[in-house]
């Protein structure tokens, strides 16, 4: 019987297989498959399930310590080239593997509910289950080019999610802008590739590394190409993974419906990058100075996303800038050269941040059935409040993601994060003080989040409030029945707890949210373990309770401060932020509001110049390419013209005309001589 292992390749091979059936009947028999909801989310959920058996079985295996299993099979040659593809199982994909088939599995269970009302059903589980495939199979290329194939199906996938809602203008806008910033970072990625393989003649992980190491050992590779090819590299995760300054497009896909961002912002997608990291780390700790370029972006990027998050009104958003800020720690942990803490938070990370996505989903399901269907009112926190009354199930999970995320023991950020910023202190001391001032940020941006959103007083009811809103958005008049979010009419007066299809998975991300952070104590971290022995037995070995007390309890004391702010500032209302920091600080709340301008100076060089270089070549191409072309053919039409009167017919009249060219090259060649 072949082993889990040997059926890996099956993994991907499910959902793409569900897919393209699906897909098809879509394209040829669109009506009847559209009739045919359940069956189809059954099927889908079906094939995804099987991948998630069989990713679970291979995590175990890998688990009872068998040896990584790879596959390879020649897929072009021509002379010496020869170029392999493939499959690869070790403890790092394996650990991708579950991650991404189990939030996978409870995201299209959650949208069986969110999304049952909405035209586009069947064409949404189909969009799930093929970027689930995509995901699966990026994971486990064994090399660079085969990684790069599956990268750019997962941005496909990202961009047909993202614009799902395409006849919203929102949604088609932001759907480009996530496909373009992305294709600057992957166009990056494909010249770093292919400068690596013309360095080292290999695609392997390994195989650059070692290649490289040797080329600059021999003097065939100059250091500062290398740096280069490696910089250029790293400009796929910097995108895909939202870093600084390519990070703008992942707020603005929040217009996509709420399980894409559980699923794809928060879980997978904006996950292969810091995976891609981990994988090349044989070839970056060739170079530290490419990993303190990394480390610096991470922080940057960390910083950013959760200043931002302090400012922001519409809960998804918030939740994407947190998102923008969390990948951020993950990068600086892999800059400071420890792949497994930024790995640790990645799982982490990923189940709380799916469970609050989904638990922002379901606070905008019931908050449409109050306000309608506009956005712009069924995300804003100003309009909520006192949902713990009416939706406990989604308080409570979402209670516990806040808790999470702000790093308090014992629940999985704490372990975590506190990880990633131990070895950031160790590494460099400035980058781990601002990680550690953005601990205290994020426990005061989520606790204000989770204030605003369930407790206090309801405030949907409010229709001047409603009206405000709508008016400071551009929007005069709300709008209904447009097919957005949940697809039934406002006519609650209060909301009302989700389906059992939305608040299981949410309460099955609960568990892991509170629990899988044990896995990674640093005295005895099973995580390390499995990833690499070696480096778990030295953590064990070199554990210290008088380094770890200091810096964890730092760590915990600058949460429990942000969110005693919080508490303070949005649920006893005993400080006045507004006035305290908005009124007394207006450039720096107008810097934060405005999202550092980064939106705007993008905006005014790449947007509009790119419109004005356009602009000015068409107007090259309408007086000079143009110009060129109708010149000629009114000099063809001219001679036409005027040559027709020599065309009598009359033999005399021909003769005259050579005789005349004859004495006119007698005169010429005459003068000349």
């Amino acid at each position: 019987m072949p082993s889990a292992a040997e059926l890996a390749w099956l993994i991907p091979v499910l959902p793409l297989f569900g897919a393209l059936v699906v897909g098809l009947g879509l394209i040829s028999f669109n009506r009847t498959v559209n009739r045919l909801r359940k069956p189809v989310a059954i099927f889908l959920l079906s094939c995804v399930g099987a991948a998630a058996v069989l990713s679970f079985a291979v995590l175990l295996e890998q688990i009872g310590g068998t040896a990584p299993y790879e596959v390879l099979f020649p897929w072009a040659s021509a002379g010496q080239f020869n170029l392999e593809m493939g499959f690869r199982v070790d403890p790092l994909g394996a650990v991708m593997l579950a991650l991404v088939t189990t939030i996978a599995l409870l995201v299209m269970v959650y949208s069986d509910g969110y999304m049952a009302h909405d035209k586009g059903y069947v064409r949404f589980f189909t969009y799930l289950a093929l970027f689930s495939s995509s995901m699966l199979g990026l994971i486990l290329s064994p090399n660079l080019l085969e990684i790069y194939v599956f990268w750019e199906l997962v941005g496909m996938c990202s961009y047909l999610l993202v614009g799902f809602w395409y006849d919203r203008e929102g949604a088609a806008h932001a759907a480009q802008k996530a496909f373009v910033v992305n294709r600057v970072g992957d166009f990056g990625l494909l010249l770093g590739i292919l400068g690596l393989f013309w360095a080292t003649g290999s695609f392997d992980f390994q195989g650059i590394a070692t290649g490289l190491e040797t080329g600059m050992a021999n003097g065939s590779v100059a250091g500062w190409a290398a740096t280069t090819l490696c910089l250029l590299v790293f400009m796929g995760p910097m995108a895909k993974s939202a870093q600084f300054p390519l990070h703008v497009w992942l707020p603005d896909a929040m217009e996509g419906p709420t399980p894409i961002s559980a699923l794809i912002h928060a879980a997978t997608m904006v996950a292969a990058g810091v995976f891609l990291v981990a994988r090349l780390e044989p070839l970056y700790e060739l170079f530290p100075h490419v990993r303190l370029v990394i480390a610096v972006v991470g922080t940057i990027t960390c910083f950013l996303g959760a200043s931002i998050a302090l400012t922001q009104m519409d809960l998804k958003k918030g939740l994407a800038y947190s998102t923008v800020s969390q990948l951020g720690y993950m990068m600086l942990a892999m800059g400071c050269g420890a792949p497994i803490a930024g790995m640790f938070h990645l799982v982490t990370h990923a189940f709380f941040k799916a469970m609050l996505f989904l638990g922002s989903g379901s606070v905008i399901h019931a908050m449409e059935e109050v306000v309608g269907h506009e956005a712009v009112l069924a995300q804003d926190m100003r309009l909520m409040g006192g949902l713990r009354k009416h939706m406990p199930i989604t308080a409570i999970t979402f209670f516990i993601g806040c808790v999470a995320i702000s790093g308090i023991p014992p629940l999985a950020g704490f372990w975590s994060k506190d990880e990633i910023l131990g070895v950031a202190f160790g590494s460099y001391p400035l980058l781990w003080a601002v990680g550690f001032f953005t601990a205290g940020m994020t426990a005061f941006y989520m606790f204000r989040l989770y204030f605003l959103t369930f407790e206090g007083p309801f405030r949907g009811t409010d229709k001047a409030l409603q009206q405000q809103l709508l008016l400071a958005a551009g929007k005069p008049a709300p709008s209904h029945g447009d097919g957005s979010e949940a697809g039934h009419g406002s006519h609650a007066t209060t909301p009302h707890e989700s389906v059992w299809q939305m608040t299981v998975p949410l309460a099955l991300l609960a568990v892991p949210s509170v629990l899988i952070g044990l896995l990674g104590t640093p005295w005895h971290s099973r995580f390390a373990g499995l990833l690499n022995p070696q480096e778990a037995s030295e953590m064990a070995q070199h554990f210290s309770w008088a380094e770890f007390l200091p810096l964890a309890g730092a760590s915990v004391a600058i949460s429990l401060t942000g969110i005693s702010v919080a508490v303070l500032a949005y649920a006893l209302h005993k400080l006045d932020l507004g006035t305290a920091v908005a009124a007394r600080f207006p450039a720096i709340n107008a810097f934060l509001a405005n999202k550092w301008y980064l939106d705007a100076i993008n905006d005014k060089l790449f947007v509009q110049g790119s419109r004005r270089l356009a602009r000015q070549v068409l107007e090259v191409d309408a007086k000079v390419v143009d110009g060129v072309v109708n010149l000629t053919g009114l000099l063809t039409l001219g001679s036409g013209e005027g040559l027709k009167y020599f065309e009598t017919g009359r033999a005399q009249f021909y003769a005259l005309i050579v005789f005349a060219g004859v004495v006119g090259l007698v005169v010429i060649f005459g003068s000349l001589g």
